[in-house]
């Protein structure tokens, strides 16, 4: 077995056990290793286990043997040059290999995937909106060595022309930047190349908007009479209202066994696959709410894995998720665009229903951190997480106070 380290660096021949070939053969790999992360770089052989031992200590190389030692040193040689001047990385390593084909399209697209995989609509759109972004600015084949302060600044300066706010364009920057510290998190590159290191080039702060609507303005949008179809949305508004301001993504995908004890129990989806213990949100079953439920959806009684509303039936792929989750919010949001201009207040969205809970809440003297564990926001310890810091009664008074009830 030959074997080299020098700097963290590590190479080594490895016989990958994990990919048996059809033949009973395991492929032999020069395996990378730097801050803790791997890299296999294939050689092209195959040998069974017997082999693999005995390649080692005949006092004769094969064939074989001899190959997998002008790989190893091709990549150790390269390794060494890489380390001499400095400049280590696997990403550099693989390129000076000729092996690298991972370009800032494809690492977004990667992201975009995991995102559907997981059901994620927003962040979906938000990787491919960025990405297409990106590619009117430089192109399809966007390389991570071209990215640096300057690109970064030419970039800002195209979307401006385009007219993009400084929102949007911080948005699009945030996602280039957890790219890119995906890439340094996984020694794919030096930390000095990083561009959004600081003292290099600067995201562009967003500006907040006032989404919230004052307690008047919601009941104005409850007593609101008109189009059978408005109203339907905006009940399911409501309903999101009054469930701790739930997106859209988890009320669709409700089910009758997330009503527990007269409340209705959740996990953000956004949320639960980062977390190692997701936090259980609780909401208290309002009269409204189940109005709402019996009238819109499948109605409270029935079978407990049956789904409160008719949207989804809950073994929905990936992707067919996201066209549910989407086509719902932009149904909802136009109806609510014909409400809002109709009782003559500003814009409203889905998103509105959530800030608008947790504001109102806090302009009613509510404590804060209560909205923060009824969002999901702060980060709480287990006990926390599956006891509650609040009791229901106390979740109750302030639920009430949603619709000064």
């Amino acid at each position: 077995m030959y074997r080299f380290r020098r700097e963290g660096v590590s190479v080594m021949t490895v016989l990958d056990t994990r990919h048996k070939k059809k033949n009973g053969l395991y492929p032999i790999k020069i395996e990378v290793i730097f801050r803790r992360k791997q890299k296999y770089f294939p050689t092209g052989i195959d040998v069974s286990e017997k082999e693999w031992s005995a390649i080692w200590t005949i006092h004769r190389k094969s064939e074989k043997a001899s190959y997998v030692e002008k790989v190893y040193s091709r990549i150790r040689n390269e390794a060494n040059r890489l380390i001499d001047r400095g400049e280590f990385s696997l990403l550099r390593l693989e390129a000076h290999l000729g092996n690298v084909k991972k370009t800032v399209n494809d690492a977004i697209k990667s992201k975009m995937d995991s995102a559907r995989k997981n059901g994620k609509i927003n962040t979906f759109y938000r990787y491919r909106t960025t990405l297409r972004a990106l590619e009117r600015f430089s192109g399809l084949s966007i390389s991570f060595d071209s990215v640096t302060v300057q690109w970064l600044s030419r970039c800002e300066d195209f979307w401006i022309m385009e007219g993009k706010s400084t929102t949007t364009i911080n948005i699009y920057m945030r996602v280039l930047k957890c790219v890119f510290n995906e890439i340094i998190n996984d020694g794919y590159m030096m930390k000095d190349d990083y561009p959004f290191a600081p003292g290099k080039y600067r995201i562009p702060a967003s500006r907040t908007r006032d989404m919230a609507l004052t307690r008047d303005e919601i009941l104005s949008i409850r007593n609101w009479k008109g189009d059978e179809e408005c109203e339907y949305w905006r009940d399911l508004w409501l309903f999101s209202y009054m469930c701790n301001g739930i997106n859209f993504r988890d009320m669709l995908f409700l089910r009758r066994s997330c009503i527990v004890n007269g409340e209705i129990t959740f996990v953000r989806s956004k949320t639960s696959s980062s977390n190692k213990f997701p936090k259980i949100i609780k909401a208290p079953l309002l009269q409204e709410m189940s109005d709402i439920i019996e009238r819109h959806g499948n109605g409270i009684s029935g079978p407990s894995d049956g789904m409160l509303f008719r949207f989804a039936k809950g073994t929905e792929t990936p992707q067919e998720i996201i066209n549910i989750v989407r086509n719902a919010i932009s149904s909802c949001n136009a109806a609510m665009k014909v409400i809002a201009e109709d009782i003559g207040i500003r814009h409203v969205s889905t998103y509105s229903a959530r800030h608008s809970y947790a504001t109102i809440l806090m302009k009613s003297g509510v404590n804060i951190s209560f909205i923060s564990q009824s969002l999901g926001h702060s980060s709480i310890h287990m006990t926390e997480v599956y006891l509650g810091c609040y009791d229901k009664e106390e979740r109750i008074c302030n639920a009430r106070k949603l619709l000064d009830i």
